[in-house]
């Protein structure tokens, strides 16, 4: 679109958006100096405007006369045409323009299994609760997706990051622990050090060869390395915890994952006082931009509002 009051000849027939949607003021406002006032223009610039959007069709829109203004034939016949099409111009910028400030639109976010499985559903439901004009999306995969390529607004991980093109707001440190069931426990040796792992059964989170170099933290900063094994090996954490819960070995999971089988006797934490692997962290991951939407913008907020609730 060209600015308001703009002069230079075009050929008949190309006349500039302005123009136009000038001329659909004065005709809604029945007047040059209304519709001036409404657009905080000179009189003399609209109908200026009108004018060359006359020249510019080869035809006469509006009869003047010193009280009144009123629309000739060809007048008629154009905005009949152009006001539906205007009315749809404006609403589509009003639709970009005015809620720039709050929460609108679609929200893609994704997250892993394991975490979209727990406490993301509670907070989504609550997300949308707040934000009556935003619809979510949720993709749950167990790869690393590229935010940009595929489209998506924000990321939850748990983990290394390693894009470093991306906004990341940490959101708490992950704790982890060491479960089994009580059946499993009940028919093998008692695990008291961290040692006594190397002979029992683990359930394996991304392993090689079946095979896991466990670091543990105990009391006082000790620490400890002991090669694990397992039959079972798997990339993701809700699978390890089902897996748990059947009796197949030792397994480690982030607390918000173990916590709720820990409290209704469907899993025991295994030496309470080490943590496996520690120094995980959760983040909020989006791509970086001049102007972030706003409703990225809530979701990030709410989610560092609730983090102190997530039982990690």
């Amino acid at each position: 679109m060209t600015a308001r009051g703009s002069t230079g000849s075009r050929p008949a027939g190309q006349a500039p958006l302005d123009d136009i949607d000038t001329f659909a003021r004065v005709v809604e406002a029945q007047s040059f100096s209304r519709a001036a006032r409404a657009l905080q223009l000179p009189t003399s610039t609209v109908s200026r405007s009108v004018a060359r959007l006359e020249a510019s069709l080869g035809v006469q829109l509006l009869a003047r006369t010193t009280r009144a203004l009123a629309l000739t034939s060809d007048g008629a016949a154009f905005i009949a045409r152009a006001g539906p099409a205007l009315a749809s111009l404006r609403e589509a910028v009003r639709a970009v323009i005015e809620p720039a400030d709050r929460p609108h639109g679609v929200l893609r976010l994704t997250a892993p299994h394991d975490l979209g499985t727990e406490w993301i559903p509670e907070l989504v439901a609550l997300y949308v609760a707040r934000h009556p004009d935003v619809s979510v999306d949720v993709h749950l995969s167990g790869r690393t997706v590229d935010l940009v390529s595929e489209g998506f607004d924000v990321a939850i991980r748990a983990g290394r990051l390693r894009d470093s093109t991306l906004v990341a707001k940490k959101v708490r440190s992950l704790e982890a622990g060491l479960f089994a069931a009580p059946a499993y426990l009940a028919r093998t040796a008692p695990i008291r050090t961290p040692a006594d792992l190397a002979a029992h059964e683990m359930v394996l989170f991304k392993s090689k060869d079946h095979r896991l170099t466990l670091r543990l933290v105990g009391p006082r900063d000790a620490t400890a390395s002991v090669e694990v094994r397992g039959r079972i090996n798997t990339d993701d954490f809700a699978f390890v915890r089902g897996a748990l819960r059947s009796g197949c070995g030792v397994g480690i999971l982030p607390r918000f994952l173990g916590h709720g089988d820990q409290r209704d006797g469907r899993l025991v934490q295994v030496l309470p006082g080490w943590i496996p692997n520690p120094g995980g962290q959760l983040h909020l991951v989006y791509p970086a931009a001049q102007h972030v939407p706003a409703k990225v913008i809530a979701f990030r907020d709410l989610l560092l509002e609730r983090a102190s609730a997530i039982p990690l």
